[in-house]
């Protein structure tokens, strides 16, 4: 397979403050993949590198074959770009804002009109092509700005938390969407997602972490790399279960939103005898195979959250300077 998305030693500095800090990456073309961080990880920072919208401090990166410092309107071209945000025009309709786009990307008038009515029923919009936008639910704008990413052919298209905010059964059919897009069109999605359930689609992912990958890999590779089974349990104390767990069991547990994580190799048979010699009070306990938020947990010692304000900002001006720079 030919590498989409090249990363060599990237380095990105905000005066004294490192963001990103020698990250190599390669994602190959037509693959689904995942950038997982926490805030202030980088992320962020390295996709808007990616997109043209900063400029690296040092190390290469290369969007379909192009330098992005180097030729960036030439990267724009070959991308697409979802945001978290909307931002689509409510005071147009569906087809409006999808015409608005092809024209802007110069798609000639007879490919654009037959592109426009394919994409619009590839989402289930073609009844509604001639509604204002306004009028949609949050999940027929996403359908939309998926539509309006790919109108152009690219050959990435970038989403940031692609179906943020959305229940849980119109997140199955976006990514029911974005499957057919991958294998009709040949594209590859780089996606950022902070659910994990949802990662569980990615190819592959990379979790960042203080500017540098942390892991990367297949979700059953990253999985993998937790032996056996996870614990995890409520107790009142949680730093005097931490120090009861390492002495009783030679066992260091890790502590996240007020409760205890254990890895095992067989949860059944240790289960019954940490119960019964732990001597403190379980408010709740539960075993279960290891899953992508304790791979997340183990390798950066805190859980994924959703973003703080700054990074949802600079992403909000990524759109705008997206929107404002591709005219």
């Amino acid at each position: 397979m030919t590498a989409v998305i090249e990363v060599a030693s990237l380095v990105k500095k905000y005066g004294e403050l490192e963001a990103v800090r020698g990250i190599d990456l390669s994602v190959e073309q037509g693959e689904v993949f995942g950038f997982l961080g926490p805030n202030g990880a980088g992320k962020t920072t390295t996709i808007s590198i990616l997109c043209t919208l900063l400029r690296p401090t040092a190390g290469k990166a290369r969007v379909a074959g192009i330098d992005v410092a180097q030729d960036p309107a030439a990267v724009r071209r070959r991308i697409g770009l979802v945001f978290q945000d909307p931002s689509l025009d409510d005071q147009l309709t569906a087809r409006e804002n999808l015409e608005l786009h092809g024209r802007i990307y110069g798609v000639p008038g007879a490919v654009r009109k037959q592109r426009i009515d394919e994409l619009l029923g590839v989402v289930e919009l073609a009844d509604r092509a001639g509604s204002l936008v306004k009028t949609f639910s949050g999940g027929m704008k996403r359908r939309l700005e998926i539509a309006r990413g790919v109108l152009h052919h690219p050959q990435v298209l970038f989403l940031d938390e692609p179906t943020l905010g959305l229940d849980p059964q119109t997140r199955k059919h976006i990514w029911d969407y974005l499957s057919a897009l991958r294998k009709r069109e040949g594209v590859t999605l780089f996606m950022t997602t902070h659910y994990m359930d949802e990662a569980e689609f990615c190819d592959r992912i990379a979790i960042i972490d203080r500017g540098t990958i942390a892991a990367l890999g297949t979700p059953a590779e990253l999985k993998g790399r937790i032996g056996g089974d996870v614990i995890t349990l409520a107790v009142a104390d949680v730093p005097a279960a931490a120090r009861e767990i390492k002495e009783r069991f030679g066992i260091d547990p890790l502590a996240a939103n007020g409760t205890l994580r254990i890895e095992v190799p067989d949860g059944a048979s240790f289960l019954p005898r940490l119960v019964r010699e732990l001597p403190m009070p379980i408010s709740t306990v539960s075993l279960s195979r290891p899953s992508l938020d304790d791979v997340f947990l183990k390798l950066t010692g805190h859980a994924i959250r959703t973003e703080g304000a700054s990074e949802k900002d600079m992403m909000r001006n990524m759109g705008r300077m997206w929107r404002g720079g591709r005219r």
